[in-house]
């Protein structure tokens, strides 16, 4: 094992419970108190260590994604709420990173599966999606790349738990020629509108890109269900607040939309 420093403040356990709290995932999977995840080919094992993380292997290639996993880009030394709800939870969370997605493919792929569903339905049929068109490499699979599933067919993905729609949304992305690495190099609105341009791919998928992919301190869901009601929970007065009250409500956390709505999901999921 070889040590990477995390950014602080830092909180091994807060930061990887969403790859426990959901059931097992298959390219992100906790085993025996670390976390697992192929990169290259090779099994990277994730684990706890005063000051940041234990890593092996730990190289040039492995570094930038235990980074993403890790939530390293995120500034919480400035993260200072004016929101008194907010600040209550970043104060109870210290130290809860988001993790990033570290492969675009891998959070489309996500987020469409994620689509009308819960989340732990969507975990088992991307588990399954895994399992079938990935590469296992010790105890976690490598995430199934473009060129693989876009030779797969839609009954397929059927056979797997994707609804027809979304399977030929998948698809679609996995035979898209966009350059979704390039993506990184454009706007909050550029991405939106590159993105939105791909069958199944809303508004609402377009903001999780920004915040779980890219990290944007400015994405805010407000179309995702599970902020909706995590935002209801504490600003709803005891109703279900609209996508457009969502959206509304994200200018009172400005700078740090995406940061305050992993807290409030975070929170929400994680009563005091």
């Amino acid at each position: 094992m070889a040590f990477l420093a995390v950014p602080q403040p830092f909180d091994f356990e807060l930061t990887t419970e969403r790859f426990r709290v959901f059931g097992p995932d298959l390219a992100n999977l906790w085993h025996e108190g670390g976390l697992h995840r192929v990169v290259g080919g090779r099994e990277v094992r994730i684990g706890a260590a005063a000051g940041g993380v234990d890593v092996e292997p730990l190289d040039e290639e492995t570094t930038p994604v235990v980074l993403d996993l890790v939530g390293a880009r995120f500034d919480l030394e400035s993260f200072v709420s004016g929101d008194p709800i907010v600040a209550e939870h970043v104060a109870r969370l210290r130290g809860l990173r988001p993790p990033l997605s570290p492969d675009p493919f891998e959070m489309l792929v996500g987020a469409i599966t994620a689509q009308q569903i819960s989340l732990k339905a969507a975990f088992a049929v991307r588990n399954r999606f895994v399992e079938r068109y990935g590469v296992r490499a010790g105890h976690a699979y490598a995430f199934p790349t473009t060129e693989r599933v876009a030779q797969a067919t839609r009954e397929e993905l059927r056979d797997l738990g994707f609804s027809l729609r979304k399977g030929d949304y998948v698809l679609a992305v996995a035979r898209s020629e966009l350059d979704f690495s390039a993506l990184a190099d454009l706007s909050d609105e550029e991405v939106k509108a590159t993105l939105v341009q791909l069958p199944g791919i809303g508004e609402w998928t377009a903001d999780w890109f920004l915040a779980r992919h890219l990290g944007r301190p400015h994405a805010w869901p407000a179309g995702d269900l599970g902020l909706r009601y995590a935002v209801s929970a504490f600003y709803g007065d005891g109703r279900v607040l609209s996508i457009d009250e969502t959206r509304e409500l994200g200018a009172r956390f400005h700078p740090f939309e995406n940061l305050s709505a992993h807290y409030l999901l975070a929170a929400h999921r994680n009563p005091a």
